[in-house]
This record gives structure tokens, C-alpha cells and sequence, in this order.
């Protein structure tokens, strides 16, 4: 995994990649995700630019495309005796696109991870969680889906998101976004798009706007942004919450 950077020993991210295989195997599912540990374990990230290479009888230097920022995948399970804390779980850092996309053919869709599982991708160094030093001042743009829905929107929802950030799709407003977070549940799945300062209503409802644009959302449907420091206090209703609209 020559093009990674590595924030792990070997033996924890082989760990970190039999958990989700795991967790995949609880569902009864045979997909990617059964076979994930032995793919990435024995992944070549550069195996494609071999083949090329060698297809034309002589080495040659492939040129990768940088990233702005490394962006860190994670994945949640729920599982008991563990701490919130303890079952996030850092995948990989991509540093590339080519890294990105090694990856992303690497793991199992999120319409396929089991219920109560999530996929989050941040930026290098921040932990997906609000109290974060990076994330406590900030919020996200909630999107639900009914769990109906998820085959014809969840992936595709999602890979769009994932195109936003590493592309720095935000423009001028980059600086703001921190990651985003795909929560598969029973009743229904929720994609949120995290930002670092919830006071610069300019940029937040400007891309919140790049968002449902990009998704393709109905201009008639409303998407919500929540305040983290909001959502902390429990007594605070659901609409009360949502301090901007787009």
C-alpha cells in the first residue's frame, strides 16, 4: 500500500479490517466486505500502473494526482463492551486520487454495510465526533432517506458527497468542510455533510445550496443544518434545532 499514509500499525488496521468484515458476515451478505481483509492485505495500489508497464515492455512513471487535503475513511460498529469511542475505527488516509479510488473499489457500498454501521471521511486529523476540537464549533446538513429509498439514492447520494470533498467542491468555502458521515439504519439512513464554524451563515447556506444541487434534490424538499452545541441539549425539539434551510 505504497501510496497510503499509514496511521496505524499493520496489525490494528488488519484489525480495524476484520472488524468490518465481521460485521458484514453477521448479516448473512457475501459481497465485497467478506473478502475485504484479504483484498486490502494483499493490495497493490500500484498493481494497475504494473500492468500498464508491462503491457508496454518497459517501465513507466505514472503520475499521481495529489489530493489538497488527506482525507481519513472510518467505520463504525456497534459493538457491545466497546466505548463510542473504541468502535469508530480509521480505515486508511488517501493522499491521492488514485488513492481514493483503490479504496473505494476496495470496500463494500453503504447500502450493503450492515444496519447500525456507519462510513465517515474526514479530514487527516479530525475525529468524527462534535466534540472534536475541529468539529465542537460547527454543525452539518442533515439529508434523510426512508429506508425505501436507499437502493436508488444512498450510494449514489453518497459517492457524490465524497466527489465534493475531496474535490474541494466548496470553492472559497473548503476551508469549512470537515467530513461527512453515512449513518445505515433500519428505519432509515441520514447523510451528513460536517462543517467547522456554525457561525458564517454565508457559507454554510452557500453550500448547502452546492449540495442539494449536486444531489439532484427536489427544489421543493427542504434539507436542515444543525448546530452541534444544539443538538447536545436533549430537551431542544427537532425543529428547533434546524437553524438553516435550503
Amino acid at each position: 500500500m505504497s501510496a497510503m499514509v499509514e496511521n496505524r500499525p499493520p496489525q490494528q488496521q488488519l484489525d480495524t479490517l476484520t472488524d468490518i468484515k465481521d460485521a458484514k458476515t453477521e448479516t448473512g451478505s457475501v459481497d465485497k466486505l467478506n473478502s475485504l481483509v484479504d483484498q486490502m492485505d494483499n493490495c497493490d495500489l500500484n498493481e494497475n500502473d504494473q500492468d500498464a508497464s508491462d503491457s508496454l515492455g518497459a517501465p513507466a512513471k505514472v503520475v499521481k494526482h495529489p489530493l489538497q487535503n488527506a482525507w481519513t475513511l472510518w467505520f463504525f460498529k456497534n459493538e457491545k463492551g466497546r466505548s463510542w469511542e473504541q468502535n469508530q475505527r480509521q480505515i486508511i488516509t488517501g493522499i491521492t486520487v488514485e488513492d481514493f479510488w483503490s479504496l473505494y473499489n476496495h470496500i463494500e457500498l453503504a447500502s450493503k454495510i450492515p444496519p447500525g454501521c456507519d462510513y465517515s471521511l474526514f479530514k487527516e486529523g479530525i475525529f468524527p465526533d462534535w466534540e472534536d476540537v475541529r468539529n465542537k464549533q460547527g454543525g452539518r446538513w442533515i439529508i434523510n432517506l426512508h429506508r425505501n429509498n436507499r437502493a436508488q439514492f444512498l450510494d449514489t447520494y453518497w459517492l457524490e458527497i465524497l466527489f465534493f470533498l475531496i474535490g474541494e467542491h466548496a470553492d472559497q468555502y473548503a476551508f469549512q468542510v470537515n467530513g461527512a458521515v453515512v449513518n445505515v439504519r433500519l428505519k432509515g439512513d441520514k447523510l451528513a455533510i460536517w462543517l467547522a464554524d456554525s457561525t458564517q451563515p454565508d457559507s454554510i447556506l452557500r453550500i448547502g445550496k452546492m449540495l442539494k444541487e449536486r444531489l439532484g434534490i427536489d427544489p421543493g424538499e427542504k434539507i436542515g443544518f444543525t448546530i452541534h452545541d444544539d443538538e447536545r441539549t436533549k430537551a431542544a425539539s427537532s425543529i428547533k434545532r434546524q437553524k438553516f434551510y435550503v
